[in-house]
Formats: structure tokens, sequence, C-alpha cells
């Protein structure tokens, strides 16, 4: 028995993030995907680092009752500019014994990481759910400080301030442009021309980003067809990143639990569904944005070869005449003859015995007997 590469192999995949972008290109790409990556927003760290500082140190010697901890990488921003002032072990000492609050996993990771533990936490991963959550329980005459989040304060403040409450932000780090507006707008092209087989997203705001740049260029209702079509799949980590998404119209991949982890597995899962390929009389064929696996093993084949292979492989079995063929080939040739030279190039490249001619009809995939 021939042995499966990797599962993901000739898959290409976009993600769209800044942050864990390294360690999504490496978990997807041990899997044998390429991975591109275009951050739609980029991070701008300590905005105003001496304020920050200086609440802290306030913070620090009078203490204060709830701290609501909103991102993981916020809050280790805010671990590493105290420690770079001096004062990362009296934070963590002084957060030993403040009312933590973490919205979502990732906050509490990074809570956890620290050796702290929160009280509570949001698992819809919202500001609207915290303030729901402190406002039941009474927060009037109590100092809360709420570290913001990449988008800046979402109106937590004002509606703990409505409660009664005293809060103030720590800000730590905002969006800001992107690194690379052109890998922006390139990634849009691309994803519109089905180069792309997955579309990554890590957060809400750089969902909407790259929506506003697929907007932008026009290139919305392309990529709803290629979706439609399940030559692409868009994949949010959790349900508030998908949100602009499916506001959009889209319907979004999403793990069970919102952790890059689980999202890596269902993108493992879902393009390595083997209910999505060809069963050939010589092993599992899938047609890929722009490769073909055999066995998950890529086939050499030229573009004309996969446009051939994606016709004949949407309906396995089915016949497919010359001039249907020769439709989806690139190119303008209305030359049958062009159909039946990129079959024979096909064949030779895939040194498999898979594509039947069926005399006077066309050319039908050789599909594995039903067991």
């Amino acid at each position: 028995m021939t042995p499966l590469g990797p599962v993901l192999a000739g898959t290409q995949i976009l993600v769209t993030a800044q942050r864990r972008a390294e360690d999504l290109s490496l978990a997807l790409g041990r899997r044998g995907a390429v991975v591109t990556t275009a951050a739609s927003l980029g991070v701008e760290s300590h905005i105003d680092e001496s304020t920050l500082i200086a609440q802290t140190r306030q913070m620090i010697a009078a203490g204060t009752d709830i701290v609501v901890v909103t991102t993981g990488i916020g809050f280790r921003g805010w671990l590493d500019t105290a420690e770079a002032a001096g004062i990362g072990h009296e934070l963590v000492e002084a957060l030993r014994s403040v009312r933590l609050i973490a919205r979502g996993p990732k906050a509490r990771g990074a809570l956890q990481a620290a050796g702290l533990m929160p009280d509570w936490v949001a698992e819809s991963e919202t500001s609207a759910e915290i303030a729901d959550f402190l406002s039941a329980e009474g927060v009037r005459g109590m100092s809360i400080a709420v570290q913001h989040h990449g988008a800046g304060d979402d109106g937590l403040e004002k509606r703990l301030a409505a409660a009664g409450g005293r809060p103030f932000g720590l800000v730590v780090y905002r969006w800001g442009p992107p690194p690379d507006p052109a890998a922006v707008e390139r990634s849009v092209f691309d994803t519109a021309a089905g180069l792309y087989d997955a579309v990554v997203f890590t957060s809400a705001p750089g969902a909407a980003a790259w929506l506003a740049s697929v907007i932008e260029h026009g290139a919305v209702d392309e990529i709803r067809r290629l979706e439609k079509d399940r030559r692409l799949v868009l994949a949010a980590v959790g349900p508030v990143t998908a949100d602009p998404l499916r506001a959009a119209g889209f319907d979004p991949l999403l793990p069970e639990r919102a952790r890059l982890g689980a999202l890596v597995r269902s993108l493992v899962m879902f393009l390595g569904d083997a209910s999505e390929n060809v069963q050939t009389t010589a092993g599992q064929l899938r047609v890929r944005a722009t490769a073909a696996t055999l066995n998950h093993e890529i086939l050499p084949v030229s573009p004309s070869g996969l446009a051939i292979l994606r016709a004949l492989a949407s309906e396995p079995g089915s016949v497919r005449s010359r001039g249907e063929l020769l439709a989806v080939l690139p190119g303008e040739s209305d030359d049958p003859h062009s159909a039946e030279v990129a079959v024979a190039r096909l064949r030779e490249a895939m040194g498999q015995p898979i594509i039947q001619t069926v005399v006077k009809r066309g050319y039908r995939l050789a599909v594995a007997e039903d067991s």
C-alpha cells in the first residue's frame, strides 16, 4: 500500500492575522499546506507607555477592586511593560489580591501563564457579557481597571460607570493600519481568482478590515461564489471573529472551542475530509485551488490539466465532452483538438491511467467501484 502524504498537501491557505500568524503558519505547514500571510491590521504597542506605567504604579500602591483582562496579547504586553520598568513582580503580586475578570479563553490563558487565576470568564468573549455580569453583581463605588483590546473602549467603561463603578482604561495596544497594504490588496484579488483553498481570521477587527478591502475592490460576489461552490472556506477562530463574516453573508467554519489549536484541527478536518476526495482506481484524487493530489501526493499538472481535472472531478464518473473541457481551459481557443492535447499531456504528467476515453463522447475519471 502506498503511504499517504500530508493531508493538506497542495493546499493554499491565506492567514489575515499579524498576531499568532507564525504559529498558525507552522501548524498548517506541518500538515503540508502552503501558507501566505497578509495581515489586514497591524498592532501598535504601548501607545502611551509613560501613562500605562504611572497607572500601574498607582494600582500597586493604592490597589483596585476589579481588573478586567480583555485580550491575552494585551495582558502579556502590560506585564512586559511593567517588567521593563522594574515593577513586573510587584504588579503580579498586586493582582493576586484583586478580583480578575477574563474576556474569553485567551485572556484566561494569559492570566494562568502568569500564575494568576481569573475569578470569572466571559465565555462569549464579549464585553457586553462582562458588563451584564458585573452590573448584576453590583459595582457601585468600586475601582475597576479595564485593559482595552485593540479596538479601544467598546462601551464597557460607560456601562460600568452607569452602574455606579469607577472604571479606568489601561491602553496597552491598538489596531493600526496593515504593515503591507499591497499584500492585503493582492490577497483579495488572489482569493477572488480562486488561488486559495481557505482564508483564516483570528480577530473580528481583522476580519472586518479584510472584508472592507474585498468590498472596496468589488470582489464580494466572486468570493461568495467560490464559497458556495465549496472551492473556498473562510475560517474564524470563534463566534466573535465570525460576526463580520456572517454579517457580510458568508458562512465561516468555526471550531468547537475558540482556540488556535482547535481552529487548525477544524481546518485539517474540513480540508482533508475524505468525502471531498474522488476515489479513483489509482487512489484518492483531490483537486485543490492551485494543485491536485493523488493519495495526498502533489501531481505535476499544469493549469490546463488542473482545469480538466476539476471539471472531471465535479461529477466523478460522468462523461465530459471535448467541448465542455475546451470551455474550462485557460485561454480563448475554440479548437476541440486543444482539449485532446490537454488531456494527453495531463495523462502523461499524472503517470496513472485514471482518465478514460469514451469513444465519440469524451472523457471521464476511472472511479473505483463501490465496496
